[in-house]
């Protein structure tokens, strides 16, 4: 295969892997954090270079003119290439939000959308939109998630435990945090980990409408437990120490302030207590709204914060006798007060105005994207299909019409008469972003793509099962007929399996990776089942107080249908893989059902649901200190000795989400068990595995495994 370099040049002898790894995963050079202006006329994104280059840039997009600028190039404003230190707090921001570009990948702009700060390397930097020039602001740092406030007058950024204020002129202050009877353990500004990694609450602090005053987050994380994350390649490096709480121990304490440019503080007063999680908060000119949920989130309220006193008033409260669902872009106020939510309810999760369901029962809401008195835009799928995601838009005279109709992951953006849609689908790689305007007059535009296309192409079919009515991909070799007779294939499924995730998409990339498998020999099946979002409230509360049955029952459904559809499974050859929940599934299957599955490959998997997270394992497990038996049931250590089949295990040694105990646990009870197994520690890799070697030579090293451990064709 060939590939045309970044140079020009090409590259004959490049491979899916390399390629896979080099682009990190056909994300690089494709627009991405894109925002419109509140008039309409621009539309401001980060893009890198090429679909090789990790640097991400700052651009302006013209709407009227189409034409693209240039604002804020990393390499120009720091004469490096490598974006240069990042301080603690923004390499934790990436992990959790799972970047693995660098430049620019996070900025926040005024409310017009004329003005934009950003950070690199630690520094704070602001961006005229409409001058197109950017420039350094010289302020002590290190500067973490720098944001203007609405009126473009001044920048407030985080500063390790500091809250800080910059003016443009680049004079600087304290707002919070300097207190120094305040413990080592408090910071201003910034999200807890529990609030980043779970709640997807990736900031700490929001400007007042008229850039007068902060709601900011102060976090003490001193009462949660400290673990350590050692470099074992490196001995003479000392451990890094975290605080990781975990599921029954205690989380940090958060409360929420509004500090005033003027130097006062009022407290905000709620039932900490009773809720402690900060869910989301939303401050509009009707007024400062924040989501809180009780620790054991079957309960959430809304609450309305009076912006003198800061006292609170109850707007609406939810309650589930699993969990209560957190949206993303909900609840919020809008100008004229109406309040915009979504919960489930009558078995999907619907769009409330002012309490009342304005979505039908056969609609499943995923977020709001947009809100308005006249509209609210969100996304939202048939509550029987969700291989598909649509924009949709509810009027305020109750119309509801879809903006997207095309099979196909969908999302969109809007300011003034201007919109913007990213799509994705089966039809070709990668996805388009086009800009709309409902002038007349104003052609509509693409914004380019430079991310590279990958070097296999998805042969796929889908399938819904009879029983459950799981949604199914299987990809077969391009050359089945000819290399393979057409007849039958080892099976490998490649399923995530878990909340939140969704693998059997109608998006071209979403499958590359299987497909290489498949181009290998395999038949590969990819299954999302019961647990996994957008099929409707029972659906997602079947894995309630056990993680382990119905997933793995769900990936044997799909693989029995399957094979009983076609002629191409070889069921005495199964073999399954995965990471993160899918590390954990893939593991489950050989320990509970060698009788299907032969082989194994589980990466970074949860093995024992008492070392991981709060909010997540206790939404589905409870409180392991009073429900243990429900911790048991999910754990993997007590299965050990029942291990028949080949195993490999795989691990970042940095790992600080699914901590690398996960993994070394497992295996010493494997040995202990007398149970031959595999290990395969990757050392300084997290969660992610950005690294470039890592990622290619991770592929290959897991098709060597598969192909010596299933067993022979007979």
């Amino acid at each position: 295969m060939t590939t045309t370099l970044p140079d020009g040049t090409i590259d004959a002898d490049d491979t899916f892997p390399r390629q896979h790894a080099r682009t990190q995963r056909f994300t690089l050079g494709a627009p991405r954090d894109i925002t419109v202006s509140a008039d309409g006329e621009r539309v401001i994104f980060l893009r890198s270079a090429s679909g090789s280059d990790s640097v991400n840039a700052l651009w302006v997009l013209d709407v009227a003119s189409g034409m693209e600028r240039l604002v804020g190039d990393p390499r120009m404003l720091l004469a490096t290439d490598d974006g240069g230190d990042l301080p603690p707090e923004e390499r934790a921001r990436r992990e959790r939000t799972r970047e693995s570009g660098g430049g620019i990948t996070a900025y926040a702009t005024d409310h017009a959308g004329k003005v934009a700060a950003f950070a690199l390397s630690g520094r704070l930097f602001a961006a005229g939109l409409l001058s197109g020039f950017a420039r350094p602001i010289d302020v002590a740092g290190p500067v973490f998630d720098p944001r203007p406030d609405p009126t473009a007058r001044r920048i407030a950024y985080s500063s390790g435990r500091l809250l800080c204020l910059a003016e443009l002129d680049g004079t600087w202050r304290v707002l919070a945090g300097g207190d120094p009877k305040e413990a080592d353990t408090v910071t201003w500004g910034s999200a807890d980990f529990i609030a980043a990694e779970e709640m997807h609450r990736f900031r700490g602090y929001w400007w007042s409408p008229d850039g007068n005053t902060i709601a900011t987050c102060r976090v003490d994380t001193a009462p949660v437990s400290e673990w350590n994350i050692a470099d074992p390649a490196n001995p003479a490096t000392p451990s890094r120490t975290v605080r990781y709480p975990a599921a029954g121990t205690d989380n940090a304490t958060v409360s929420l302030h509004l500090l005033g440019l003027n130097g006062s503080r009022t407290d905000v007063d709620w039932d900490h207590e009773f809720f402690p999680y900060i869910a989301s908060v939303n401050w509009t000119t009707a007024g400062l709204v924040m989501h809180v949920q009780s620790r054991d989130q079957r309960g959430t309220m809304t609450l309305q914060v009076d912006e003198i006193t800061g006292e609170t008033e109850v707007l609406d409260h939810d309650y589930d006798d699993a969990w209560v669902e957190l949206v993303p872009g909900t609840p919020r106020l809008l100008n004229d007060g109406t309040l915009v939510a979504a919960a489930d309810r009558d078995g999907a999760r619907r769009l409330l105005v002012s309490g009342e369901p304005v979505t039908p029962t056969d609609l499943q809401v995923r977020s709001v994207l947009s809100a308005t008195p006249n509209a609210i835009t969100f996304t939202a799928n048939a509550i029987g299909d969700a291989t598909s995601l649509h924009v949709w838009r509810r009027h305020a005279d109750g119309r509801l019409v879809a903006l997207t109709d095309e099979p196909g992951v969908h999302w969109m953006t809007e300011g003034g008469s201007t919109t913007v849609v990213r799509s994705a689908s089966m039809d070709e790689p990668g996805a388009t972003v086009t800009v709309s305007s409902a002038n007349d007059t104003t052609p509509a535009h693409t914004i380019e793509s430079f991310a590279e296309s990958p070097l296999v192409a998805p042969n796929i079919q889908f399938f819904r099962t009879d029983e459950t009515g799981l949604s199914v991909a299987l990809l077969l070799p391009h050359d089945h007929a000819t290399t393979y007779g057409g007849g039958r294939l080892p099976v490998l499924l490649d399923p995530y399996g878990g909340p939140h995730a969704l693998r059997v998409q109608c998006a071209n990339n979403a499958f590359v990776a299987s497909q290489w498998f498949a181009d290998q020999g395999f038949a590969v099946v990819v299954t999302d089942g019961r647990g996994t979002p957008g099929r409707g409230s029972e659906w997602e509360r079947a894995v309630s107080g056990d993680l382990a049955t119905v997933p793995l029952n769900d990936q044997i459904e799909a693989l029995q249908f399957v094979a009983r559809e076609t002629s191409h499974l070889d069921l005495r050859r199964v073999a399954i893989r995965g990471w993160s929940f899918g590390g954990y599934l893939a593991a489950l299957a050989v320990l509970r059902r060698p009788d299907v599955f032969h082989t194994a490959i589980a990466g970074a998997p949860v093995t024992e649901w008492r070392l991981y997270d709060t909010h997540y394992t206790e939404r589905y497990l409870g409180d392991p200190n009073t429900q243990s038996e429900q911790y048991d049931a999910s754990s993997l250590l007590p299965l050990a000795s029942d291990l028949q089949r080949p195993l490999l295990l795989i691990h970042g040694l940095a790992d600080d989400n699914v901590v690398a105990a996960h993994t070394l646990q497992l295996s010493s009870a494997l040995l202990a068990a007398g149970r031959t197994h595999e290990v395969l520690p990757l050392v300084g890799v997290t969660h992610m595995t950005p690294q470039e070697q890592v990622a290619e030579n991770l592929l290959l090293h897991q098709l060597d495994f598969l192909r010596r451990s299933l067993p022979s064709p007979t």
